[in-house]
């Protein structure tokens, strides 16, 4: 059911708004650091998990897809909510978490593309000289 989804989707990105203001308050910022990154990082995850680990209705395991297949239209409507001014004012730090989470992003390409692929097994062929 789609409603499996939308219902990964909402707590990810409660969790990720969440954390974004947490983040924000530890750095002394009164924004939200990172909120919607995170969010879309816990989907990621969220969803694999749930699609590879566990037995799931068909339907079930549609919805899922569907919401972590579309996620940069979310990620666009998500960075509309989010107070630009109010970080670019905290000063260097918020410069430097955002240009931070922009490098750790980058660094979890590769990781997220590993787990996006299907295991490979591994197969020993020997050769007969």
């Amino acid at each position: 059911m789609i409603i499996y989804g939308v219902a990964l989707l909402s707590l990810c990105t409660l969790m990720g708004l969440f954390l974004g203001d947490l983040l924000g308050v530890l750095l002394g910022i009164p924004a939200n650091v990172g909120g919607v990154g995170i969010a879309m990082i816990l989907l990621i995850f969220g969803g694999s998990y749930l699609v590879k680990k566990r037995p799931l209705h068909p339907k079930t395991e549609q919805g899922i897809e569907f919401w972590s297949a579309i996620y940069i239209p979310i990620v666009v409507a998500m960075a509309a909510q989010q107070n630009v001014y109010g970080a670019l004012s905290g000063g260097p730090t918020a410069i430097l978490a955002g240009t931070l989470a922009v490098v750790l992003s980058f660094m979890l390409v590769p990781v997220l593309t590993k787990l996006g692929q299907p295991e490979k097994s591994t197969i020993a062929v020997t050769a007969n000289n």
